[in-house]
């Protein structure tokens, strides 16, 4: 990893919606930037802003080129403010008009040239001579106007790399500056490549700057938006209140608040449909308890340990659906297991009863878990909780199982139950872990109802 990328990963950098920005001063970073040309580094360098955010959200392909940069800058008020919502370090604004004479000065200092590729005819000719007049010594290996026919793509790339600069600076504009760059980064030499907006129009001066009041003060956008109002109208009106609305969601979520809202939310649903169950099934649940109790004068009701959230042991409650000495003759059936899996299953074991064979059939014989889902121990929806021996015997992928509360249904539960693979049972697990969700419960509860009436997997 060069030394410029290693700069992403610091103490300064910090993590703000899914992205890694680099932190610093603007002279820190300038000097940065040109000692990895300098060296032969090669870099993608991308400004990320409030109108950048609200770009990737909605263009995935230019949320992927955010990502695939070697380093990324905050740019405006706008992530700083995300920043202090997101409980962030305080956050710099990099953006690439200040950075730009630190750039031009290290780069003069350190005998880097620069190649400008963007803007209308004239706009990048005009800004490297005026910085060239500011920094005596800069070298701008040579521009082009950002005007040009697609088609000449090739032409443009082979001057760039005939001009032996070592920065390259693109200004085409969000996101098309960062698509172009990723689909001809490995065609081109040049070791830093960045993109850079419309950062040639202010220093061509056919574009003034905000006084510095208001850059001071994070307003410069109100200052565009007044040059400028019908073209960027959209862009800071509609789309800076856009960009709040994504700031306060990200805040809500790195903060833990969407966790524990979910996690609440989840709770007060278990809590609703164990009572309501209790209300309804309890008639039922009390005529299961005198038919097994008359079958084989044991009782009803089966404790076993199982392993929960993180790999805490509880005991699980079920309606008995075996004879009193079921535990005694499994190792006796062991060969006989059905299932190439750390699970025992026979779709004929000779230790069901007679009432088992049925509560089993229709999953009343999980009834009783609603006392473990009003404990805490379980929730409604979840992965199934496993023997402590079929755990010990898990690898490192199904133990991703355990990072969740266990369940009295999930998604293999409703899709097959035993007739699914135990492999598949661990990925539909893992995946109903990953993307939990309150409505996707409901559904999964919903679909519960038709997959215990056909009794498809249940032995």
């Amino acid at each position: 990893m060069t030394e410029l990328a290693i700069s992403t990963y610091d103490e300064t950098a910090f993590s703000l919606f899914g992205l890694v920005l680099a932190n610093g001063s603007l002279p820190a970073v300038a000097g940065k930037i040109v000692r990895a040309a300098s060296q032969g580094d090669r870099n993608a360098i991308y400004f990320v802003n409030a109108h950048c955010i609200n770009i990737a959200r909605q263009d995935p392909k230019y949320a992927t080129d955010l990502r695939s940069a070697d380093i990324l800058l905050p740019d405006g008020s706008g992530l700083r403010l995300a920043g202090k919502l997101a409980g962030s370090k305080p956050v710099d604004n990099l953006n690439g008009t200040d950075l730009f004479p630190h750039i031009c000065e290290k780069a003069a200092q350190a005998g880097q040239s620069i190649y400008l590729l963007g803007g209308k005819p004239g706009i990048a000719a005009a800004a490297a001579k005026n910085m060239r007049n500011r920094f005596p010594g800069l070298c701008f290996a040579g521009t082009q106007q950002g005007y040009f026919d697609r088609g000449t793509d090739e032409q443009i790339i082979e001057q760039i790399n005939r001009s032996g600069a070592s920065i390259l600076m693109v200004g085409m504009g969000v996101p098309a500056q960062e698509k172009w760059i990723a689909r001809y980064r490995d065609r081109i030499t040049v070791p830093v490549i960045m993109g850079v907006g419309g950062l040639f129009d202010y220093y061509s001066h056919s574009i003034p700057r905000a006084p510095a009041l208001l850059r001071q003060s994070g307003l410069e956008w109100c200052w565009r938006l007044a040059m400028e109002p019908r073209r960027l109208a959209g862009r800071y009106l509609v789309g800076n209140l856009r960009f709040i609305g994504h700031a306060i969601a990200h805040a809500f979520v790195v903060r833990g608040h969407a966790a524990r809202y979910a996690a609440a939310s989840k709770r007060t649903l278990d809590l609703a449909i164990a009572l309501l169950a209790l209300l309804l099934l309890g008639p039922l649940a009390a005529a299961i308890c005198l038919l097994i109790t008359l079958e084989d004068r044991g009782s009803p009701f089966f404790r076993q340990t199982r392993i929960g959230t993180d790999g805490k042991p509880f005991r699980i409650w079920k309606f008995r659906s075996m004879y009193k000495d079921a535990e005694a003759r499994k190792a006796q059936l062991a060969e006989q297991n059905e299932r190439d899996s750390v699970c025992f299953k026979m779709k004929s074991d000779p230790r069901i009863t007679r009432i088992g064979k049925l509560i089993r059939r229709t999953s009343l014989d999980e009834l009783p878990q609603i006392l473990n889902i009003l404990a805490g121990q379980m929730s409604v929806v979840g992965p199934r909780p496993a023997l402590p021996d079929e755990v010990l015997a898990y690898k490192d992928k199904e133990r991703g199982r355990l990072t969740g509360k266990p369940g009295l249904t999930c998604t293999w539960q409703v899709s097959g139950r035993a007739d699914i693979p135990f492999e598949q049972q661990v990925d539909m697990d893992l995946e109903y872990l990953s993307k939990r969700s309150l409505l996707r419960d409901l559904v999964l509860i919903t679909r519960t109802v038709p997959a215990v009436i056909t009794g498809r997997g249940a032995y």
